[in-house]
């Protein structure tokens, strides 16, 4: 093999390893090690930026394939990242309102005389 082809292939293999870490960090595909689907956004970041420097780094230096492959891939884990992202700050804003909503809901029931929601009047209360 010449060694050019091997260079590209060893090109492709270095960002097929890093997408598919990053699709780990995120969460979309299981640990092999563990067997567990595992989420660490920043670790993903991480990963995406590296091949973000590779791009820029041997930027007129790829073939177009190489090019091609390097662009779509990138184009993919950003758009998981930002979709990751987004999950995680919908489940954070639900989480607010569900945890104010309970907070308010006990103050209100302090409220009523100190008679919990559903509660009768107390004994020896006057009406």
């Amino acid at each position: 093999m010449e060694e050019k082809d091997r260079n590209s292939q060893l090109f492709f293999s270095l960002v097929a390893m890093f997408q598919t870490a990053a699709m780990q960090q995120m969460g979309k595909l299981i640990n092999p090690v563990t067997g567990k689907i595992e989420r660490d956004l920043e670790q993903a970041r991480f990963s995406i930026d590296i091949l973000g420097m590779l791009q820029e780094k041997t930027k007129g230096n790829l073939t177009d394939e190489e090019r091609r492959f390097l662009d779509h891939v990138l184009f993919e884990l950003r758009l998981n990242y930002v979709d990751e992202v987004e999950k995680d700050k919908k489940k954070e804003k639900k989480e607010d309102v569900e945890s104010t909503s309970k907070a308010e809901a006990d103050t209100e029931g302090k409220d009523m005389g100190g008679k919990e929601p559903g509660e009768g009047p107390r004994k020896g209360a006057s009406p």
